[in-house]
């Protein structure tokens, strides 16, 4: 006999998740339309290199085709759909761990200092790159203004 682990909302007191599953659980809500946001699904890094704004975001199990990548409303939206493998019966699984339908994801972008005729996405070994090219330094925009006492 199998026994199958608790869902998440089985377990009301979230005692199964470390801090960084506790906080996405919370946030998962905050940046979807609609769609369901995979607890753990979509990391991402944000930074600034080279001129540019870039997001690095795991999207493990993906394929290219499945990707949709899109500024709107002052976001960066990436969207997609993980599928299953429809030639294994569903009888025939011992355990279902991984997850698989819509997803959403959305990131703040600072549109007013973009050159958004140069942005460039590029999808590899699971990981999607988005660069998209700043007209100023949001780094060096950040740095205090230090001013000389007399």
């Amino acid at each position: 006999m199998v026994s199958r682990l608790p869902r998440l909302m089985d377990d009301p007191g979230f005692s199964n998740l470390g801090i960084s599953n506790l906080i996405d659980h919370f946030f998962r809500d905050f940046d979807r339309i609609g769609l369901e946001s995979f607890s753990g699904f979509g990391r991402a890094d944000v930074y600034e290199k080279d001129g540019a704004l870039i997001y690095a975001t795991e999207l493990p199990g993906m394929k290219k085709k499945d990707l949709e990548v899109k500024i709107h409303d002052d976001q960066l939206v990436i969207s997609g759909e993980v599928k299953r493998d429809d030639s294994i019966d569903r009888e025939n699984y011992f355990r279902m761990g991984r997850r698989y339908g819509r997803f959403q994801r959305a990131f703040p972008v600072p549109t007013e200092n973009l050159e958004t005729s140069k942005i460039k996405a590029q999808f590899e070994d699971g990981i999607l790159r988005v660069s998209i090219p700043l007209k100023e330094s949001i780094v060096e925009k950040k740095k205090p203004l230090e001013i000389k006492i007399d």
